[in-house]
């Protein structure tokens, strides 16, 4: 069992999210994307460097956005795309179109349990949010537990 100041993965650190994983999006104006993902999507700032990088937490999870340097943003447009569970996948993607996302695809329930959207934020980014309806077995669906 990790103690009070140690996780699974090491010794906790004031200096970094708690999240294992944690996804850098690259921006050219990183004040103004970090305050947008905040206003469309909710995330909660939690350690800022100056202007060129900030820490985003999300329930469990946890995004830096950092400086994109020498090109605009098209340069990150389609290389990944972010997952972030939410608890009503309807009003966040009211909130995000509101805000100014592209919403690519509108909350559809899904056969593996999920209810899920797809947006674009300004800068490029593709984030798909979700929101668990059903504990559903994969197997029910033609995927295979490993």
């Amino acid at each position: 069992m990790p103690t009070e100041h140690q996780f699974a993965y090491g010794p906790s650190n004031l200096s970094m999210p708690e999240a294992a994983v944690i996804p850098v999006l690259l921006y050219a104006d990183v004040t103004s994307a970090s305050v947008w993902l905040c206003q469309a999507f909710g995330f909660i700032e939690r350690l800022k460097v100056a202007t060129h990088r900030v820490q985003l937490d999300i329930g469990q999870g946890a995004v830096v956005v950092a400086q994109l340097y020498g090109a605009g943003p098209s340069l990150v447009a389609s290389t990944s795309s972010v997952m972030v569970r939410v608890s009503n996948v309807d009003l966040h993607c009211d909130r995000a179109k509101k805000a100014g996302a592209t919403i690519l695809s509108k909350p559809t329930s899904h056969i593996y349990g999920e209810r899920q959207y797809d947006a674009i934020d300004i800068g490029g980014h593709h984030w798909t949010f979700s929101q668990t309806e059903a504990d559903v077995d994969p197997r029910t669906w033609g995927a295979t537990l490993v």
